[in-house]
């Protein structure tokens, strides 16, 4: 226990926010290299082998195989950023051993609390020891606790040859969280048949199903002239964003939908009277919604942009990733060991879709099949974020057991 949670602590305090608005550099933010270089060190002070670092801090690492039989090599993986959602600077992690169920206090001065009445989920872990923030910053949970998992469990294999395993590669990526973490992965580098990554919330997750994905730059031009001569002449274009806005169903927001419901989400918005700019990411798991979707925006811009008499409008979408159903599915085996694996542990499997992305999904239709694992966190994204280091072990303990598995299976 006190292993891993010192290791998730030491990495933790590493800031390595990525940023969404830097498409020149990859990665995204200089800072990343600081856990990136750690971890290398790590990796071969661990005893693991063919350790790689390349020029855009994607690592690859190799624990070969202790069989006298060939199985397929599976892979790890887990991402090094965290979101630019929240600050990551000067993360100071707090642990509450033997949690009562009641109010945590974060931060005393600035009363904020961590309270089951608001976040439920926390008293499923009564008894056990919380890691959350001091309420001034994220934790980075997403996903240090996943790379503390692979590492822990990397570590427990070679401390135990007796648990037969097949050649095990592990990849830590940059940029996840603003969307291009598997965009220079080398797939054909990387050698495994198959891999999980480690990035999901509560214990048990399991998923081979997310949202497909685009974002979309708003861009809106307006006129200035002096207010007291404006008459007919000024054209604001913080108004036109607000008529923009109210075009898009107020009710396929991501705080009015879930499941597999889609949304449109204005994330940014900055703006004056001769310009403004709306940041959107489009979501839907259905590909067909999703291309309506990203039509209906393109849509709404031209019926504005011809009541408007001009093309003050201006709307450019990107894909992102899509929906890794489409390339799990032809081998759900692979989602069937993992299963398995949890149900050997007690670990009750919550099989259900993504409601957001992966390194996997991209990795999935680069060629390598990839579902999601829990990493044990919650809250991700915000000052309220917290991870029990008790899940962090049964994440842990999934991997060594997917491991196994698939040395049985394939013998």
């Amino acid at each position: 226990m006190q292993d891993i949670i010192n290791r998730f602590v030491r990495y933790a305090k590493i800031d390595t926010q990525s940023d969404p608005n830097n498409e020149k550099e990859f990665p995204s933010t200089k800072k990343q290299w600081n856990l990136a270089n750690l971890l290398v060190e790590e990796l071969k002070e661990l005893g693991m082998q063919d350790v790689t670092i390349d020029e855009h801090a994607y690592i690859m690492a190799t624990l070969p195989s202790n069989l006298e039989y060939s199985v397929p090599t599976i892979g790890f993986i887990s991402h090094m950023d965290t979101s630019p959602d929240f600050t990551g600077t000067n993360v100071k992690p707090q642990i509450h051993k033997n949690y009562d169920g009641k109010d945590i206090v974060l931060n005393e001065k600035e009363n904020i609390v961590l309270s089951p009445d608001y976040f439920e989920d926390l008293l499923q872990y009564k008894g056990q020891t919380i890691i959350t923030t001091d309420g001034t910053t994220l934790l980075g949970a997403d996903d240090k606790a996943g790379i503390t998992e692979i590492m822990e469990a990397m570590k427990y294999l070679m401390e135990h040859p007796e648990i037969k395993h097949g050649d095990i590669r592990v990849a830590f990526t940059p940029d996840e969280e603003v969307g291009k973490g598997a965009h220079l992965f080398d797939v054909e580098k990387f050698g495994a048949d198959w891999a999980y990554t480690i990035d999901g919330s509560q214990v048990g997750e399991l998923e081979f199903e997310n949202f497909n994905a685009a974002g979309a730059k708003v861009t809106i031009t307006g006129r200035i002239v002096h207010p007291g001569y404006a008459k007919g002449k000024m054209v604001n274009s913080m108004l036109i964003a607000a008529d923009f806005i109210k075009g898009l169903p107020a009710d396929e927001t991501p705080q009015t939908t879930t499941g597999y419901e889609g949304f449109f989400h204005l994330y940014s918005m900055e703006g004056n009277v001769e310009k403004t700019e709306l940041g959107y990411i489009i979501r839907d798991h259905d590909r067909e919604k999703f291309e309506a979707r990203k039509k209906q925006m393109l849509d709404l811009a031209t019926k504005l942009n011809k009541e408007l008499g001009k093309d003050a409008i201006n709307v450019e979408i990107k894909d992102q990733y899509f929906n890794m159903r489409e390339k799990v599915e032809p081998v759900m085996h692979i989602v069937d060991i993992a299963e398995e694996a949890m149900k050997e542990l007690g670990i009750t499997p919550l099989i259900k879709a993504i409601r957001g992305g992966t390194d996997g999904s991209q990795l999935s239709y680069k060629g390598l099949p990839c579902p999601n694992i829990f990493a044990g966190g919650h809250n991700f994204h915000g000052r309220f974020e917290y991870v029990p280091a008790e899940s962090m072990l049964l994440a842990k303990d999934t991997i060594v057991k997917i491991a196994e598995l698939t040395a049985e299976k394939f013998k």
